[in-house]
């Protein structure tokens, strides 16, 4: 089992108005860390729990990310420890993960897992270390976008599956053929299995960044990641997307939408609409032209 840094990042406000939400705070900084290696994160109303596989740490990595915290108003104090391998299926179940319903048609719980509602769709997730389990609001508004498409028939590719949580709701739906795409070994090795117990093998999960795209083409491309990728890797993306295709970007604000559609809108990706939720999150939809 790989070893972990826990990284404890506390927040103590500095200006008396609370003008910033702890929430946007918390999701903020776990943005950064994303960019730097990390892969789980819970918040609370203290601040930020993360956690990094010992090996890709890096002391002028977290400093950078602490340095580049955009939110005034916030004194951030750090704690690391190391936490040997375990079982992290019992870790999710002992403090965050639990079963959550979705557009009140998609159910979604983990193995371990006995009490949960009856839903249309049920997904199995044991998330382990990798992000996607449908509680974050990014997960949710696209797993909402998703239950209202025609997914009969239509191919999929989701770029950064993490958990392998919607391309499997994608293939559940009718969706084929659909291929995830995970950067991380660990996550991806997690989709695999996430894929097997859901009873969907035909999910081709691939390891590998935007250099994968070369040659393929979809109907709907996914990308819950965050802001600096999707615009670093849009013109691959849009490159895959089939005249009159749909793509469902999130992992980042709705204050975001014009940065994402300054470099989309010379790929003949035009807004189709976007929802919101939580602190601002929000799924992104594009068409192309």
């Amino acid at each position: 089992m790989n070893d972990y840094i826990r990284t404890r990042l506390d927040f103590t406000r500095c200006v008396a108005d609370g003008s910033v939400e702890m929430e946007t705070a918390t999701d903020v900084m776990a943005s950064l860390l994303c960019d730097v290696g990390y892969e789980s994160f819970e918040p609370d109303g203290e601040g930020l729990t993360a956690f990094i596989r010992k090996e890709d740490f890096s002391d002028e990595a977290l400093k950078s990310a602490l340095e580049e915290f955009p939110l005034a108003g916030f004194a951030i104090t750090c704690l690391l420890e190391t936490v040997e391998g375990q079982d992290w299926n019992k870790e999710w179940e002992k403090n965050y993960f639990q079963p959550i319903v979705v557009g009140n048609q998609c159910v979604i719980h983990s193995s371990f897992h006995t009490d949960f509602p009856v839903c249309r769709y049920d997904i199995v997730i044991d998330p382990k270390m990798a992000f996607g389990t449908g509680h974050h609001a990014t997960t949710s508004l696209i797993i909402e976008r998703i239950l209202s498409l025609d997914m009969e028939g239509k191919s999929v590719i989701d770029m950064g599956t993490g958990t392998g949580i919607l391309a499997i709701l994608a293939a559940m739906r009718g969706a084929s053929p659909v291929v995830a795409i995970e950067i991380d070994p660990a996550a991806e090795i997690n989709a695999r299995e996430n894929v097997a117990s859901n009873g969907h093998p035909e999910i081709d999960v691939r390891l590998g960044d935007a250099a994968l795209l070369d040659g393929l083409h979809t109907d709907l491309f996914i990308a819950n990641i965050n802001r600096n990728i999707i615009t670093a890797d849009l013109a691959a993306y849009a490159a895959t997307l089939k005249s009159g295709g749909t793509m469902l970007l999130s992992g980042f604000y709705e204050q975001d939408i014009p940065v994402i559609m300054k470099v989309a809108t010379p790929f003949g990706l035009v807004e189709a609409g976007h929802d919101v939720k939580g602190d601002n999150w929000t799924c992104l939809v594009l068409r192309k032209e």
